[in-house]
């Protein structure tokens, strides 16, 4: 059997045995929108709130909004981002995000994040987090989030904006 058709088998068999993409998935939209490197965090016992991260990348040409997420791992999804109040670092419900074009928007811990709130089990490690995002003009994009360890600082162990993963004031909405 030669290399291609080996590697092909493989890939094939991988597929079967429910092998999914890694950390890194990229998926780019026909309008041009850039999806990469989402993740999300397991949960602790108990913890009926999680989070999702990724990057959002546009052409320069072309601006879009992402307006909303749903996922059946949880009873709701917010899009949401930290913000300093009065020295108090809060957290707050966005209605829709804008990706402005030739700009990269990163969802990281301490920043712009995905709540998935009233989780209907834990996020484990190793796990993988179905998620569809809704766009104005990419529509709906589906990913598949693999969930990394608590307090994992992000795919590569470094997001730039890592605050411990406290997720405070959270259980109240």
């Amino acid at each position: 059997m030669d290399r291609t058709a080996t590697v092909a088998t493989l890939s094939f068999a991988a597929l079967l045995l429910g092998a999914a993409p890694s950390v890194g998935q990229t998926v780019t939209t026909h309008t041009g929108l850039t999806i990469s490197t989402p993740w999300a965090r397991a949960t602790p016992g108990g913890a009926k709130v999680g989070a999702a991260y990724l990057s959002l990348k546009l052409p320069a040409s072309i601006d879009d909004t992402l307006v909303a997420a749903s996922s059946p791992v949880a009873g709701s999804v917010e899009l949401h981002t930290h913000m300093h109040d009065g020295g108090v670092m809060r957290m707050r419900r966005l209605d829709k995000i804008a990706v402005g074009g030739g700009n990269t928007v990163t969802f990281r811990p301490g920043g712009l994040h995905i709540m998935l709130i009233d989780l209907k089990q834990p996020l484990k490690e190793g796990d993988r987090v179905p998620l569809t995002l809704r766009f104005e003009k990419a529509g709906e994009v589906a990913l598949d989030v693999p969930v990394l360890k608590v307090g994992s600082p992000g795919p590569g162990g470094a997001d730039g904006e890592h605050r411990g993963g406290h997720h405070g004031g959270h259980g109240k909405h």
